[in-house]
């Protein structure tokens, strides 16, 4: 497994490492020790993936639509 932190991978990346996380896991050829490591690993990166796909959600809630649907300007967003 790569040395990145989940905390600095984007989502692509995080979303291929945990796809690859629980590949492994789901196979059940992995010592029960590298199965412990890899279980938090995935935790670390479903993580990840989770808060930047909050961050995007967000993202797109700012945006504001003219009445013809179209994006108009976008407002800020609350805590930043």
């Amino acid at each position: 497994m790569p040395d990145t932190p989940a905390s600095e991978m984007s989502f692509e990346q995080a979303m291929k490492e945990l796809e690859q996380v629980v590949g492994r896991l789901e196979r059940g050829d992995v010592a029960l020790e590298d199965s412990i490591a890899l279980y938090q690993r995935g935790a670390d990166l479903k993580k990840r993936c989770e808060a930047k796909l909050k961050e995007a959600e967000e993202k797109v809630a700012a945006i504001t639509l003219d009445g013809n649907g179209q994006p108009a300007s976008l407002r800020p967003l609350e805590g930043l």
